[in-house]
C-alpha cells in the first residue's frame, strides 16, 4: 500500500484525527466526515492544513447541509483552547473572541456586562468565525458593524491580523483582503460602553428575540434562512423596483411554496425561507426541495435566488 504525504502528516500530527465522524448541523441529517479534528492551537490548525489544505471548518452547523454521501475533506472544529476563549474589557468595550466562540453566548455576556452593539444579532446561531465569514445578520444589523479586526490563517498557514479597513463586509459575504478561504481564528470587537443602569441593550435583545420567536419556526430542525435575499435586476410587480433587495421568503411565499414538501423536507408554513427537516429527512430531500423552490420562484418571477445554506460533499 502506498503512503501519501497526507497520511504521513496525519501520523506526525499532534492533533487527534478521528475517522467516520458525524457532522453536527441544525438540520440533524446528512452524511459524515471521513476525517475530523479539533485543533486547540494555531500550530495544530497549521498541522491540519498540512494534512489537507482544502479542509473545511465547522462552525455551529446552522447554515450547513452535508450531502448524504458525506464529506471527504478533513473537517475541523475550532471548539478547543484559544479558539473558545473570550476576553472582555468592560472599561473600553474591547472584546476579543476566538473563532469557535458561540455567538449567542457572546451576545448574552456582553449585554450582561453593559456593552452594546451585538444585541441586534440576537437569535442568530453561529460561531464567531462562521458569523465573520458570512457576515451574519438580519433585519436588525450585521456582524461587521462592530468589528475592529479579524485574525486568521490563510491556506498556506500564514497568520494575518486584518484591520477593519482591510475587510469587506457585504450582504452575507466577507472578503478578508482577498485571501481565499480565510480561516477566522479570532475577532476583536469595539462595543459601546453603557452608563450604569442603562438597560437599552438588554431591552433591544429581548425585542429581537421576541420578534424572531413570533415570526420564525425557532424550535424546528431548520438552518434558518435557506436563500439569500436577491437584488432585482428589473421591477417585479407587487414585489419591488429594479435594483431593490427583496425578501426571498416573500418570493417563495408568492410562488405558492409554503407547505411544499419533498420526502421529509418541508417549506415552513410560518416563514417561507425556513426549510424544515422532519423525522427521516435526508440531505437529498432538502436539496431536492431547494431545487424545486428555486425553479418555481424563477418560473413565477424570473428571479434566481441563491442558497444561503452551504452544502458540503458530492450532490447527485
Amino acid at each position: 500500500m502506498t503512503t501519501t504525504a497526507a497520511d504521513q502528516a496525519m501520523t506526525r500530527s499532534s492533533v487527534e484525527i478521528l475517522t467516520d465522524q458525524p457532522v453536527s448541523t441544525w438540520f440533524k441529517c446528512g452524511g459524515r466526515a471521513e476525517r475530523f479534528a479539533r485543533p486547540a492551537t494555531i500550530d495544530q490548525l497549521r498541522e491540519c492544513l498540512g494534512i489537507d489544505a482544502n479542509l473545511r471548518v465547522l462552525g455551529d452547523g446552522a447554515n450547513l447541509l452535508v450531502a448524504d454521501s458525506g464529506v471527504r475533506e478533513l473537517v475541523v472544529e475550532l471548539s478547543e483552547g484559544k479558539f473558545a476563549e473570550v476576553v472582555i474589557d468592560e472599561r473600553t468595550g474591547i472584546v476579543d473572541a476566538g473563532g469557535g466562540v458561540k455567538l449567542p453566548q457572546l451576545i448574552t455576556e456582553t449585554v450582561r456586562r453593559g456593552l452594546s452593539g451585538l444585541e441586534t444579532l440576537g437569535g442568530i446561531p453561529a460561531t464567531v468565525g462562521g458569523a465573520a465569514a458570512m457576515n451574519a445578520g438580519g433585519a436588525f444589523g450585521q456582524f461587521g458593524d462592530c468589528v475592529q479586526s479579524v485574525t486568521g490563517l490563510s491556506r498556506d498557514g500564514k497568520l494575518h491580523e486584518l484591520s477593519r479597513e482591510k475587510v469587506i463586509f457585504d450582504y452575507r459575504r466577507s472578503d478578508f483582503a482577498g485571501l481565499r478561504d480565510f480561516i477566522v481564528t479570532r475577532v476583536r470587537f469595539k462595543l459601546a460602553v453603557l452608563a450604569a443602569g442603562d438597560t437599552s441593550a438588554r431591552v433591544k435583545l429581548k425585542d429581537v428575540m421576541e420578534y424572531k420567536k413570533r415570526t420564525q419556526p425557532m424550535a424546528a430542525d431548520s438552518a434558518g434562512c435557506c436563500f439569500k435575499n436577491p437584488t432585482l435586476s428589473a421591477a417585479v410587480e407587487g414585489i419591488g423596483a429594479g435594483g431593490a433587495r427583496v425578501s426571498a421568503g416573500l418570493l417563495i411565499d408568492r410562488a405558492g411554496c409554503k407547505g411544499l414538501r419533498i420526502g421529509s423536507a418541508e417549506v415552513s408554513d410560518r416563514h417561507a425561507n425556513f426549510f424544515v427537516a422532519h423525522a427521516g429527512c435526508t440531505a437529498g430531500d432538502l436539496i431536492a426541495l431547494m431545487r424545486e423552490v428555486r425553479r418555481r420562484v424563477h418560473d413565477r418571477f424570473g428571479v434566481t435566488i441563491e442558497p444561503e445554506v452551504k452544502v458540503w460533499g458530492e450532490v447527485v
